[in-house]
């Protein structure tokens, strides 16, 4: 399954003190179970995370990262903030959904979270959103999300 982690979010898989669920989350990608996905300004987002960067190195080798044409993402970005079809400041991690096909967000960015279960920005199918808004436990419904699959359009 493809997963797109967003910045706001990073420090919940990456930091020194990263609660259960975002350990689960890793340990997900870690597995080979899920892809991350990245490319455009998010990657650049995600880089400025030392540990990110490290693990990107090596998962890229292992197949579970995969980076996308910043072209093609900035192109799409261009496209949805002409439109004002966000109502996030991330119109940038809407692309990558629609450019790579990935359907899973790892968020705590609330606007952003309701852009990516819109419909008419992302569908066929839907978006869904793991998210540790409310707490870093590892909850029911984080385990029955990472236990998903093909949520990628085809």
């Amino acid at each position: 399954m493809c997963a797109i982690l967003d910045a706001s979010a990073v420090h919940r898989v990456f930091g020194d003190n990263s609660p259960e669920a975002g350990r689960r989350f890793l340990d997900w990608l870690n597995s080979g179970k899920g892809k991350l996905i990245v490319g455009g300004r998010l990657l650049g987002e995600l880089s400025g995370t030392h540990a990110f960067q490290r693990w990107y190195d090596r998962a890229q080798g292992k197949g579970r990262a995969m980076r996308f044409s910043d072209r093609e993402i900035d192109n799409e970005t261009r496209a949805l903030e002409e439109a004002e079809s966000c109502r996030s400041n991330d119109p940038h991690v809407i692309a990558l959904a629609r450019v790579s096909g990935a359907r899973f967000l790892y968020s705590d960015d609330r606007d952003l979270q309701r852009d990516f279960k819109d419909s008419a920005l992302i569908d066929n199918p839907r978006g869904i959103v793991y998210s540790t808004v409310r707490s870093g436990s590892f909850s029911p419904s984080h385990r029955r999300l990472l236990g998903r699959r093909n949520v990628c359009r085809a």
